[in-house]
């Protein structure tokens, strides 16, 4: 059974980076779409960057365009979210998601039945 874990949330300034870390053990990440999604509080959980399996198509959520890499390496079994440029905004618990049954990625909840337990990142002055 495959699980997530989510590691690299913390309190940055505006403007500032971090890197969020999603590594999986009982399965192979590379057999999987993978999501990052984020909740803001009062929010609703929202798709922030997907990556295909097939490796043809990696996707962001407009607002984060430009700012926000996704990026795979299969030989740690681990996926990241490079942010750039963090506005207060973007502060949400960040969870990956792993869906293993489609062609693609998704910003669909409802495609992932495999989710790591988040990471809190606060953008904060």
């Amino acid at each position: 059974q495959l699980q997530l874990v989510e590691s690299g949330g913390g309190l940055v300034q505006p403007g500032g980076s971090l890197r969020l870390a999603c590594t999986a053990s009982g399965g192979t990440l590379d057999n999987y779409n993978i999501a990052w999604f984020r909740e803001a509080p009062g929010k609703e959980r929202e798709g922030v960057s997907c990556d295909s399996k097939n490796g043809d198509s990696t996707n962001y959520r407009d607002s984060v365009k430009g700012r926000f890499t996704f990026s795979r390496d299969n030989a740690k079994n681990t996926v990241y979210l490079q942010m750039h440029s963090l506005k207060p905004e973007d502060t949400a618990i960040y969870y990956c998601a792993a869906d293993g049954d489609f062609g693609r990625c998704s910003f669909f909840l409802g495609y992932y039945d495999r989710w790591g337990q988040g990471t809190q990142v606060t953008v904060s002055s």
